[in-house]
């Protein structure tokens, strides 16, 4: 066998052995449930994020495992065991937005936005409200309803 010959089967034997990889790479990614699944599920729907205790120092931040993206879980101004979970991210500018009990808003630290505990705009410049979620207490846990 020559040079030429050897050099094109070897050739051929790479670009045979790397199909395998290019076509996985190319396929849509099967998630499994251990893969979903971060939080424990609880009936209809709703994931335990947290704690009651975590919730009463202030607030809980959830930034993967539940489909719907980051959440912002903050205690009700009017009723302490009562959760309001949003998307933190500003639909202005995509910024994280914090919480702030005394006010009882969301604002963006990057151009102002205000949100009031609904979600809705209190104070430009966003035009959007953050989505929000339901959520709830149940036996000492935070639960939270992800789309």
């Amino acid at each position: 066998m020559d040079r030429r010959s050897f050099l094109s089967w070897v050739g051929v034997g790479w670009l045979a052995s790397s199909l395998p990889l290019v076509i996985a790479a190319c396929a849509p990614k099967i998630e499994t449930e251990t893969e979903t699944e971060t939080t424990s599920s609880g009936p209809q729907g709703f994931q335990e994020v947290g704690t009651l205790s975590e919730l009463q120092k202030g607030q809980i931040l959830v930034t993967a495992g539940l489909g719907s993206g980051p959440l912002l879980i903050v205690p009700s101004p009017g009723n302490p065991n009562a959760p309001i979970a949003v998307n933190p991210t500003c639909t202005h500018a995509g910024c994280t937005v914090k919480w702030q009990a005394e006010q009882a808003t969301f604002v963006c630290p990057c151009h102002g936005s205000e949100f009031d505990l609904s979600g809705k705009v209190t104070k430009g410049p966003a035009a959007k409200p953050l989505p929000t979620y339901a959520a709830k207490i149940e036996a000492n846990g935070v639960l939270v309803q992800p789309e």
